[in-house]
């Protein structure tokens, strides 16, 4: 090194000793953003988002469910506060504004190609959208605003994010919308809401291979998740991407409160639950509220089958000729039937298209004599499809009163697979199940009851078999 480099080197290391030494540490810290609030033309006019919902629901009653709103009116801004983040990555390109920070009555989803968002919209930031030039319509089946294309609605292009998009200096307390189950409709999509007294399924998460929240080998863009109400065992679905960053965590095992958007699947058909991120779970209760379910302590298993169902060859006429019960107790037309695919034959239920809110349809054996054999167990298989919901449980009697809903039925402890959410899934065995303690003439139930619209996961229930000695 020459002698002229050298002094240059020696001169920028006593200069930089002398800077450090007279700045504190917290003088490098970056100044605090200020955010002033946004100046407006004269002639502005502002609307709320319940405003152009209905101007969406007009043109979708006089056109159909495809129909679209483009805004041509200059100057016209629309106010929401965000209540999504993409921070953890459990939303992409998209913001859900609502229309209040408390007691909110309609909320929107705004597609805008820019990743990430969460650093200039902050959850709990209050917005105004210029609306000229943008469309509405139901994109997924919730309410969806961006530009249109090809008469879909598309994202806000990211060079007029900014434009289109203005940040309000207020930073709003978002309080969620307290809501259960039940209260699941279109109008309260895009709204960040509160649900209390939920759990996962026992079989989901008290195994010894719990499921995560979307890291499973099976889960495609999102994990779907049944997450179960303890005040009436009703269903519902937690979905996660696949990009989340806490996608690998596992489920939590206690019982607690959901708080995040109310949104639907991918395809418009089913309500899910989405969070922000994983503190959206507060599963603080260690009193689960799993149903009591029949525990037989004795040795079960053995070489004889006592009953077996493989359904092939009959129609549900032949089985109801034999004894079996295929009861709808809501009153509906719905029930089982014998479907078939490749030569398998099988009962099949689904109440999607039913059109009956709620559904209750109970499949029962016919009388199962097992006063000759010891050690029985149960088996079968089934496979879910379009799983919007686990909705299916299996119970056992030894005093059937000739009526499903009198009769005293133990549930037994079922481990009833999920499916995928748009397809069909695949066979999978339940048991065997050891039943060994009932004894007499017993009869198995399969109970399907959810609601269309809501859960109406269709299921396959084939080979049904109970072996003893």
């Amino acid at each position: 090194m020459n002698s002229n480099n050298l002094k240059k080197l020696i001169s920028i290391l006593v200069l930089a000793v002398t800077f450090t030494a007279c700045v504190q540490d917290d003088d490098f810290n970056t100044p605090g953003l200020v955010i002033e609030e946004p100046t407006f033309p004269a002639n502005s006019t502002f609307v709320q988002i319940g405003g152009i919902l209905g101007d969406l629901a007009q043109a979708q009653n006089d056109d159909g469910p495809e129909a679209k709103v483009t805004f041509e009116v200059e100057n016209q801004y629309l106010e929401g506060y965000v209540v999504s983040s993409d921070k953890a990555g459990n939303f992409f390109e998209e913001l859900v504004i609502q229309n209040s920070p408390t007691t909110p009555t309609a909320g929107l989803r705004v597609l805008i190609d820019v990743n990430p968002l969460f650093t200039s919209y902050e959850f709990g930031r209050k917005v105004y959208i210029d609306l000229e030039g943008l469309s509405i319509g139901t994109e997924n089946g919730v309410a969806t605003l961006g530009v249109l294309s090809s008469d879909e609605v598309d994202q806000i292009p990211s060079f007029s994010q900014e434009d289109i998009i203005l940040r309000s200096a207020e930073m709003a307390v978002i309080t969620p919308l307290e809501i259960t189950f039940e209260d699941f409709s279109d109008d309260l999509t895009n709204l960040y809401v509160k649900i209390n007294n939920l759990q996962f399924n026992r079989n989901d998460v008290l195994g010894d291979d719990p499921l995560t929240f979307a890291g499973e080998p099976s889960d495609d863009f999102d994990g779907e998740r049944n997450i179960e109400s303890c005040d009436n065992g009703a269903t519902a679905v937690l979905s996660t991407s696949t990009f989340a960053d806490f996608k690998s965590l596992t489920l939590p095992t206690q019982q607690g409160s959901f708080e995040g958007v109310l949104t639907k699947n991918f395809f418009g058909d089913t309500f899910n639950l989405v969070l922000n991120n994983p503190t959206g779970l507060v599963f603080d209760n260690e009193n689960r509220c799993d149903p009591d379910v029949l525990e037989c302590t004795g040795t079960s298993g053995g070489a004889n089958v006592v009953f077996a169902e493989d359904f092939t060859g009959v129609s549900i006429s032949d089985l109801e000729n034999s004894g079996w019960l295929n009861v709808n107790t809501t009153g509906g037309t719905l029930d089982f039937v014998v479907g078939s695919f490749s030569g398998n034959q099988y009962a099949q239920i689904t109440g999607f298209s039913s059109g009956e809110n709620p559904f209750e349809v109970w499949l029962v054996t016919p009388e199962i004599d097992l006063t000759a054999s010891t050690a029985e167990e149960l088996s079968f298989d089934i496979q879910a499809n379009f799983d919007n919901g686990n909705i299916l449980t299996a119970f056992i009697t030894d005093n059937f009163t000739g009526d499903v809903t009198t009769t005293e039925w133990s549930q037994l402890d079922a481990s009833i697979p999920t499916g995928p959410s748009g397809t069909f899934g695949s066979f999978e065995g339940v048991g065997p199940i050891n039943i060994s303690c009932v004894d007499g003439n017993v009869r198995i139930a399969f109970r399907y009851a959810g609601a269309d619209p809501g859960p109406t996961t269709r299921y396959h229930i084939d080979n049904l078999e109970i072996s003893g000695n």
